[in-house]
């Protein structure tokens, strides 16, 4: 693929002096990169084995500060390091940066296993319980963000208020609009296919310089992976533009929200075969799997919602007739359901539309496959399709209303604790808990501040 490399074909470019910096970074709580650079040299002769980092990557907020009361890690520990195994499976050139590549690694602890609550780790966990059922699991995001046309240094000096969008009205599909913008746009898809990412399109989405873009479906540890890539890459490019963007779940309660549809399929360990699919089965073709994979997801949306709804400003965006969901129903093509059945015969998937463009990919696919997954070990019953306007319907469960709720949902879960680990689980409540705590002593343009941040 375009962008990725070997190890040896690195060496040959370090040697070549056309690569000359290395990249390793790890997935934070957040989702975002953290790690070091690398001088390419000293990464091929030593780094390549390992790195070390402060564990308290894992326990810091949204704005790098450290939070009290975490068990995993904190000062009466001192703050010890842990490693940073490179996966040179995911190794990249970094196009839009000078003589670049790029590394993910994995955490692990001095021990060499994964550190439990790392987001990749968690990950991990789940698709080995896929691969011990003789399948894989195939993911894609959707992610949406709004431009601006002013810099991060502007918005920051703005207190993020008056913000000056890159464009000024709806521009959902609309093609003289994004023209206005495909200077940017144009940058970030090519930017992405040379680092590896391989893209299908960009379009316009439904608020004022809100774009969309949507890369290739691929198995759910690499697409985590690109998801996380792209979040970051888009911010670089902005910023190398002298713009801003934001993965805000809803930036102005005035605009529209941006979510991060998650598709989402189970296949056979060759990948020939879509076990969702069953040219006999009602209704829509979806095999006896797909149904209680499903059903397993919708007897657990509300405990998993956190992991899709990460920060009090997530639950802003759930508002009827604005295209997020509000109530946890599922049906066939119909964007006022929480999870849609989407495409046909061996492309038909589940979109889950619930999470929003701040999530943590790592967390929210593990969430909706151990969700799914235990649908499947009890064989759980596919409750009829919803039909019509999901917004105005009576008697179905909705959604967690805010964050505080869906941290009760998620305390209370057996089944994601049973899945994920205690241990897992109180980590990511500890966070959660900080974040609601942390709001309710700022004021307003702390939470515009903090969504920039968090990206």
């Amino acid at each position: 693929m375009n962008g990725m490399l070997t190890l040896d074909k690195l060496s040959d470019l370090v040697a070549a002096g056309e690569i000359d910096t290395v990249v390793m970074a790890m997935p934070d709580m957040q989702g975002r990169l953290v790690g070091k650079r690398m001088a390419a040299g000293y990464f091929l002769d030593t780094a390549v084995h390992e790195t070390h980092a402060c564990n308290y990557l894992l326990t810091v907020d949204t704005d790098m500060e450290p939070v009290p009361g975490y068990k995993a890690a904190s000062w009466a520990q001192g703050y010890g390091d842990f490693v940073l195994k490179p996966d040179l499976a995911t190794l990249r050139r970094i196009p839009w940066l000078p003589a670049t590549a790029l590394v993910l690694c994995d955490t692990l602890d001095h021990h060499g296993e994964d550190v439990p609550h790392a987001p990749r780790a968690i990950l991990k966990k789940q698709l080995k319980r896929v691969a011990a059922m003789k399948m894989k699991a195939f993911t894609a995001s959707e992610l949406e963000f709004y431009l601006f046309d002013d810099t991060y240094e502007a918005a920051h000096e703005k207190r993020y208020q008056g913000l000056k969008t890159a464009n000024w009205y709806i521009e959902d599909y609309h093609v003289l609009a994004t023209s206005k913008e495909e200077g940017i746009m144009r940058a970030i898809r090519n930017g992405l296919e040379g680092a590896g990412i391989p893209v299908e399109n960009s379009k316009g989405e439904w608020g004022p310089g809100q774009e969309e873009i949507n890369i290739r479906y691929a198995e759910a540890l690499e697409m985590a992976d690109r998801h996380t890539i792209l979040k970051n890459g888009i911010k670089e490019i902005a910023w190398l533009h002298g713009k801003a963007v934001t993965f805000m779940a809803k930036w102005n309660y005035e605009l529209a929200g941006s979510s991060c549809h998650i598709h989402m399929s189970l296949w056979d360990e060759k990948a020939k075969n879509a076990h969702f699919f069953d040219k006999d089965a009602k209704p829509h073709g979806m095999s006896e799997l797909c149904q209680q994979f499903l059903a397993g997801q919708l007897a657990h949306a509300r405990e998993l919602t956190y992991f899709l709804a990460p920060q009090v400003n997530s639950y802003k965006r759930f508002v009827n007739g604005s295209f997020a969901p509000t109530n946890i129903v599922w049906s066939n093509d119909n964007r006022t359901a929480g999870f849609r059945m989407c495409g046909q015969g061996k492309s038909l998937r589940i979109e889950c539309r619930i999470g929003g463009a701040d999530l943590n990919p790592y967390l929210a696919y593990a969430a909706l496959l151990a969700a799914g997954l235990d649908g499947v070990e009890k064989e759980m019953a596919l409750e009829p399709e919803f039909s019509g306007d999901a917004y105005v319907g009576s008697g179905i469960p909705s959604l967690a209303k805010n964050l505080r709720d869906a941290l009760t949902e998620l305390e209370k879960s057996d089944t994601l604790r049973a899945a994920l680990g205690d241990d897992v689980v109180e980590h990511y409540l500890h966070a959660g808990r900080w974040e609601q705590f942390e709001y309710d002593r700022r004021v307003t343009d702390w939470e515009l501040k903090r969504g920039f941040e968090r990206g």
